[in-house]
């Protein structure tokens, strides 16, 4: 059995309604870190679930007409085939209205009180029945609940109550001691500053205004509330005082609560003080993350302003969607979604970076080596910096992971991928298959790029897991060299293995087509309508209308690099710059220009055209040229920036 366990946890999620894609990434970013950490080598537990109990839910399955708990089995389907969209590989999905679950709540709340902690009273103050929160009124403001400023409603009602001010110094204590425990920095601070040292208010831990939730045992008409209900999850899991297997001891404690900076102060105050009273270790590390915003601030299930993962995979796929919000969040910061900025990585990040060089270096081994990198290669100094960069890249990206923070990793990975293209410039591997003396020069060429893709292949499994499966099957990789410990140093590809080339990992989508298909498709319904009565206007055969010209979106584009096409010597790939986005377009100009003269040249670009294969590689457009006879010339501009309209 291994010796280095990694125990990680998410929220809980709160199956009033389908979750949304701040959801998704708390839950892409548990699995992405937990499947690293086995990659590593640690044996890893990860746990996820539902908080189903409370008045909310009571009221939202009253309102459909069914009861709490077939209204939240039926929510919680939908949540377990959400995360097997988004290929989550969680160990146990618990609920807290599993039976055993609740025996472990009752168990902890009856030994909470036989040793003084919990106390009967009565409560009166402001509820919040979104937030299932109490508040003082020195705590609202402008009268609504201070964390999603809606009405609140008075509350009065027999109760239980924590003494969290009894163990307020020794959580300070414990906060200071572990520098770590709350992250990021500035969730620590808050906390201290905000809560502990102004002084803890006993919790409230019962209610008796509903009846949906965990019974107190020893006293009808009371139930458990939420925080002492949904907590303890992460120990009734591993079978703390139930029958469940027993797993705290392998386990406990969890080496990562991943939660929202929403619910971070329940995780970091509550949790803590719960444990303390049960003399119970505290978890190593409370990282609460930003949130996901949309235009106009955060996204919320109850406001309505919520996106669905599952539309967007159905549009662009899962690993795409795992990326985007992985890169989109900096470390402790929140993160904007905007469907353009995913579009965007995906054929800027994962078509034109990884999906090219991965094409390139497959088409070229195939075409000069059928496919066998041979034994007999020569080096040359300029491998050098490619292969520095690429071993000590699995070292920076554990740093990262370690520290959760995914978008910096993903990043230097990039890096790597990135270098690896310039590497293909560099050496320009068209030049040299055309000399047989130098083909143990190329030969060497193509196995670097290959052992870069290996090792940008492992990087990425953790966050890509379907994309890096899909790679190591086209470097026909068995399973021992795409383990952690083979990319430790360059060089593990195997001798003899034959490459399989497959079709473009990610096909380009068309940003500016799919921005504009609403509006172009409403303007043709009014101009439908408007016309139906009306007698079509002939055109003299070959003349067409200003909207027929309108459709054709030109331009401006810097050629950035050039190389002739590996399988098809009339056809050159040029990499152009059109403003802030690159395309690669394949283009049958080899006959007139050599590559080294292009580079450079300012053209004009068919933008929208639907992407096409030509011989392996896909072109995501068309260049201009003019020709009379024999003679060819691109047409080319001056003085206008890349990306600029032509009209």
């Amino acid at each position: 059995m291994s010796e280095k366990t990694f125990y990680i946890t998410t929220p809980i999620y709160y199956p009033s309604g389908n979750l949304h894609i701040g959801h998704t990434y708390t839950t892409v970013a548990a699995d992405t870190i937990t499947r690293f950490k086995k990659l590593q080598g640690y044996d890893t537990y990860f746990l996820t679930g539902t908080d189903e109990h409370g008045q909310k839910i009571e009221k939202v399955a009253a309102e459909a007409g069914v009861a709490p708990q077939a209204y939240v089995d039926g929510i919680v389907t939908g949540i377990k085939n959400l995360w097997d969209t988004m290929n989550i590989s969680y160990d146990q999905f618990i609920r807290t209205t599993d039976p055993e679950h609740e025996k472990t709540i009752q168990r902890i709340f009856k030994k909470l009180y036989d040793q003084g902690d919990i106390y009967k009273s009565n409560y009166e103050g402001w509820y919040c029945t979104p937030c299932e929160s109490f508040w003082t009124e020195s705590q609202l403001v402008d009268g609504n609940c201070p964390d999603c400023g809606r009405a609140v409603e008075k509350a009065s009602e027999e109760a239980y109550f924590f003494k969290m001010s009894k163990y307020a110094d020794d959580l300070l204590k414990h906060i200071e001691d572990h520098p770590h425990f709350i992250q990021p920095e500035s969730r620590k601070n808050e906390m201290i500053n905000n809560f502990i040292k102004p002084g803890l208010q006993d919790l409230c831990v019962s209610r008796t205004s509903f009846t949906w939730g965990v019974p107190v045992d020893f006293d009808p008409g009371h139930v458990v509330y939420v925080w002492i209900d949904a907590l303890p999850n992460y120990i009734s899991a591993l079978g703390y005082l139930n029958d469940k297997p027993d797993l705290m001891e392998k386990y406990w404690p969890a080496d990562v609560h991943l939660v929202g900076k929403d619910i971070i102060r329940f995780h970091t105050i509550y949790w803590p003080i719960i444990l303390m009273a049960l003399k119970l270790p505290l978890p190593k590390q409370v990282y609460g993350h930003g949130w996901i915003l949309l235009k106009g601030g955060k996204m919320s299930k109850s406001v309505g302003n919520v996106v669905d993962p599952v539309v967007l995979v159905d549009k662009y796929g899962v690993d795409a969607l795992r990326y985007h919000v992985l890169r989109e969040m900096s470390y402790g910061s929140d993160g904007v979604y905007n469907e353009d900025l995913l579009v965007s990585h995906i054929n800027s990040d994962l078509a034109n970076d990884l999906g090219n060089l991965l094409s390139r270096t497959l088409a070229m081994t195939d075409k000069y080596f059928g496919g066998v990198i041979p034994t007999q290669r020569e080096t040359e100094d300029i491998d050098t910096e490619l292969i520095a960069l690429a071993e000590k890249t699995p070292g920076i990206v554990s740093d990262y992971m370690d520290k959760l923070d995914f978008s910096r990793a993903l990043e230097e990975i990039w890096k790597l991928v990135s270098r690896s293209n310039k590497y293909i410039d560099e050496t320009q591997p068209w030049v040299l298959g055309k000399s047989p003396e130098k083909l143990a020069r190329l030969a060497q060429v193509m196995y670097n790029l290959t052992e870069s893709l290996r090792i940008v292949t492992v990087l990425i499994s953790a966050a890509m897991p379907e994309t890096a499966r899909k790679i190591g099957e086209q470097l026909n990789c068995p399973a021992d060299c795409l383990s952690w410990d083979s990319i430790q140093k360059f060089g593990g590809y195997p001798e003899g293995l034959k490459i399989e080339r497959c079709d473009a990992l990610f096909p380009r989508i068309e940003l500016e087509k799919k921005a504009e298909q609403p509006v172009k498709e409403a303007k043709a319904e009014k101009a439908k309508k408007e016309n139906d009565s009306k007698t079509p206007e002939e055109l003299p055969e070959g003349l067409i209308t200003i909207d027929d010209f309108a459709k054709v979106q030109l331009r401006v584009a810097e050629v950035v690099a050039c190389e002739p096409h590996p399988d098809a010597d009339r056809l050159l790939v040029l990499q152009l710059q059109v403003g802030q986005e690159k395309r690669q377009v394949v283009s049958g100009i080899a006959k007139y220009y050599a590559p080294a003269d292009l580079v450079g040249k300012t053209v004009i670009l068919v933008a929208n055209l639907k992407p096409v294969n030509l011989r392996g590689l896909e072109s995501n457009g068309m260049i201009l040229a003019a020709t009379k006879g024999k003679k060819l010339s691109l047409v080319t501009v001056d003085g206008i920036p890349s990306g600029g309209k032509v009209s």
